[in-house]
């Protein structure tokens, strides 16, 4: 696909009905956001590669970042894409305990010997919680959060079954940062975040492990476990403008400003139809014959990409229980917006 410019240093925006957008529909995005979805605080849209529509909310700006939660696993798997391609990582085959030499499972923990980076990236590893009632306050007060993972991994369930986990993205993070020798905020910054025009992001010091560190206004730049491993299922603070940029190199397979930063074969993997609409750390939608993959992120933060209408949708969000979803925002709002 060309491009008239990329947006590696400023995003450029353009009327709405030169984009072929539907000014009158985009207006009510204004009244949905401060009637139904008071907790957004930043909400940015692309159509063909320029800012169609860009609000803040609750005093906040452009540059003004957000916890955007497991937001941050999609850039795990981005990641793990780049260390594949640059041979840090042999391929998504590889098993999970070749990172970790030193942790020796027991003799009748076959199962743990059998996962895949695959099975971490597709939720696909057995665990021995319930699904969607991870004990991740229970991880927070080890102080070796990846034993503690590891030891979990592979018990009861079977592998191949999807099982919502973002101990397993933690893990991803520690495979990058012991095959590349950086963490994952480093190697971000490095062969991610700069080369297309993101901030970089700052390492951020913790003082303690609680809730409201981990989890609230207190998170700065990318927040590390007790032995430094950069979480990998939350914990990353963007401003959307930047989410937008992350979401446009995906929507762009890879390509920016004629460089592949990510390899193509690895965002069509990511993001190919499967029966549990996920992909590699990306959420699946199709609805009315439209497709999307979406980074997603408690509170409602997300990053949605709709390849075929060259739609790139960011919303960065104040963390509550039980946001509404904002699949429905973009359904009703957005995409009706775009004329054919």
């Amino acid at each position: 696909m060309q491009r008239n410019y990329w947006p590696t240093t400023e995003w450029q925006a353009i009327d709405s009905a030169t984009l072929r957008m539907d000014s009158e529909k985009l207006s009510e995005l204004e009244l949905m956001i401060k009637s139904e979805y008071s907790n957004i605080n930043g909400i940015v849209v692309v159509r063909n590669g320029y800012i169609t529509y860009e609000r803040y909310y609750n005093g906040y700006g452009q540059d003004d970042t957000h916890h955007v939660a497991s937001v941050t696993k999609s850039i795990i798997s981005a990641l793990i894409g780049i260390a594949i391609d640059a041979k840090y990582i042999k391929n998504v085959d590889q098993k999970v305990l070749d990172f970790f030499p030193e942790y020796v499972p027991n003799a009748a923990d076959r199962q743990k010997r059998e996962i895949t980076i695959r099975h971490l990236l597709t939720m696909t590893a057995p665990y021995p919680f319930e699904d969607w009632h991870e004990p991740l306050d229970k991880m927070c007060m080890q102080s070796d959060w990846v034993k503690y993972i590891l030891d979990m991994l592979g018990q009861k369930g079977s592998i191949g079954t999807f099982k919502y986990s973002t101990s397993g993205a933690h893990l991803l993070s520690t495979i990058i940062t012991r095959s590349t020798g950086k963490s994952a905020r480093e190697f971000a910054n490095e062969r991610l975040f700069r080369p297309i025009g993101m901030k970089e992001i700052p390492d951020h010091e913790m003082k303690s492990f609680g809730f409201e560190d981990l989890f609230g206004k207190n998170v700065k730049g990318w927040v590390k476990d007790p032995n430094g491993n950069s979480t990998g299922g939350w914990g990353l603070t963007l401003n959307p403008r930047d989410m937008a940029r992350f979401g446009f190199l995906y929507l762009n397979r890879g390509i920016w400003d004629s460089n592949q930063i990510i390899p193509r074969t690895w965002i069509d993997e990511s993001t190919a139809t499967n029966p549990n609409n996920y992909g590699y750390l990306w959420w699946l939608r199709e609805e009315d014959g439209v497709f999307a993959y979406l980074a997603l992120g408690d509170g409602g933060n997300v990053i949605c990409c709709i390849p075929e209408k060259d739609l790139i949708v960011a919303i960065a969000s104040e963390f509550i229980i039980n946001p509404l979803d904002r699949w429905k925002l973009i359904k009703e709002c957005i995409i009706p917006a775009v004329m054919e």
